[in-house]
């Protein structure tokens, strides 16, 4: 390098160009502080956001992940618009951009949109528990599986049912798991003929006869009505919700054991039905004559 070169150099070279490379090295060394303080920031709040999860152990873990990240991320969206006005970057024209995109993002994707508020009320309010028994809207199972966006469902017959959060949360929900425990209603027909106090006893003794039944609220047998066909009695014994199913099947059995045991008739529904004999009527044919007068 000549002294003609470092002449040019030192000429290029003027406060003004050496105030700018310094005030773009302030700015870059800036940004990179702002952005490593807002990356430990959002770090520290999703973390400290997680952790309440152990504390309100009620709430899914799921909204605590889901409430983390978003805090993460706008605290990172706000150390980016430091960082663009460090530079001189106008952000008001950009706000108003990424509002408008937001707007058309969101009504395009409205449906997703419901099912992900859907989601937040569901596992914020706890209507229902993994490994509850629902019935919402058409759809009926136990619950496998609770997301953001869907809650999977899985039949008595292992068949499993992705459901939209929207449609459960829009519906009224059937919770058949969320109280210990439940009634079994029954509703017994006897014969018109059958000794009615004898049948009383019959229900009352099947009723105390299996210890899953519980003594406390007690069993309710009454006669109910008089059907078409049959005196029909109120069967109603609680059990915890766990028993409930097997119970019933077995009570069920039993009281046709029972019955046939001691001659109490199930009757079968009965219609009469009349002939009429309805008589012949006797027709006869008439042959008319026409002449020419």
């Amino acid at each position: 390098m000549n002294l003609n070169d470092l002449t040019d150099v030192s000429a290029w070279l003027t406060q003004d160009r050496i105030d700018a490379a310094i005030m773009v090295a302030v700015n870059v060394v800036a940004a990179l502080v702002i952005l490593l303080v807002a990356m430990a920031i959002s770090a520290w709040a999703k973390r400290r956001i997680v952790a309440l999860s152990q504390r309100y152990k009620r709430l899914d873990d799921t909204l605590f992940g889901f409430l983390g990240n978003m805090v993460k991320y706008l605290i990172l969206a706000i150390g980016v618009i430091f960082i663009l006005n460090r530079f001189g970057i106008q952000t008001t024209s950009l706000a108003a951009l990424v509002g408008a995109a937001g707007l058309a993002i969101g009504l395009a994707l409205q449906g997703t949109l419901s099912n992900l508020a859907a989601g937040v009320m569901i596992i914020l309010f706890r209507p229902f528990r993994q490994g509850d028994f629902i019935a919402a809207g058409s759809e009926s199972g136990t619950v496998t599986e609770i997301q953001l966006f869907y809650t999977v469902l899985t039949t008595y017959d292992g068949i499993q049912i992705i459901v939209p959060n929207s449609d459960i949360w829009s519906s009224a929900i059937t919770n058949f798991s969320a109280n210990p425990t439940r009634m079994m209603d029954l509703t017994i027909g006897v014969a018109y003929d059958a000794d009615l106090k004898k049948t009383q006893e019959v229900l009352e003794n099947i009723s105390l006869s299996d210890p899953r039944a519980l003594p406390e609220p007690a069993p309710v047998i009454r006669v109910k009505q008089l059907g078409d066909s049959s005196v029909d009695f109120t069967f109603r014994v609680w059990a915890k919700t766990e028993d409930f199913w097997g119970l019933q099947a077995e009570y069920t059995r039993k009281i046709k054991v029972e019955f046939d045991a001691n001659d109490i008739g199930i009757p079968f529904p009965t219609r009469t039905l009349e002939v009429v004999q309805v008589p012949k009527i006797e027709t006869r044919s008439v042959t008319r004559e026409s002449g020419a007068a």
